[in-house]
């Protein structure tokens, strides 16, 4: 009777390694997918993150033209990656509007300056009330909005140079 007590911790971490090692080998990106796919914006106003930039709410995705919402935060290093895509979708006439994540005013008037400013507007959510109620799994995450407010297609993860093409196109549907 004895002897099974000692084999049933070595037992229950053998179940927990091979569990572990299953879901390693099964595809799948890990990622939490937003429910509010499909759905209008939810309703939201948040003030300027930083001096200069205006800040955001749901209104200013309502005027017929569609746009990228971009979720991200100073103290990010995927963020700080993903800037020179942002640029260039900017420069490619994509409108991106920005969510600062607990971010400081200063914090991210220093990132704009060293990693360029691809946005138009961007929001400060100190307590992450907009980034819950989009189901916003983190940072970086950006999301294709209709003009009407409809919310597309998510992005998760640093945008990378072969993502620029398929954000444009979703944009351009998206008209």
């Amino acid at each position: 009777m004895k002897r099974w007590k000692l084999w049933l911790p070595l037992a229950l971490f053998a179940f927990a390694a091979g569990l572990s090692l299953y879901r390693l080998s099964v595809p799948g990106d890990g990622f939490v997918r937003s429910q509010m796919i499909g759905q209008k914006l939810p309703d939201f106003q948040l003030p300027a993150a930083t001096e200069g930039v205006p800040g955001l709410s749901a209104q200013d995705f309502t005027d017929g033209k569609p746009r990228l919402l971009n979720f991200f935060g100073s103290w990010c290093a995927p963020c700080q990656q993903e800037a020179p895509h942002l640029e260039a979708l900017a420069r490619a006439g994509a409108e991106i509007h920005g969510v600062a994540l607990r971010d400081r005013p200063d914090d991210v008037a220093a990132f704009l300056r060293q990693y360029g400013n691809p946005f138009t507007q961007i929001g400060s959510d100190t307590d992450l009330r907009v980034q819950l109620l989009m189901g916003s799994s983190g940072v970086p995450e950006t999301y294709v909005i209709a003009g009407d407010g409809t919310i597309l297609h998510q992005h998760i993860g640093d945008i990378r140079a072969e993502h620029v093409p398929m954000l444009l196109q979703k944009l351009r549907a998206a008209r």
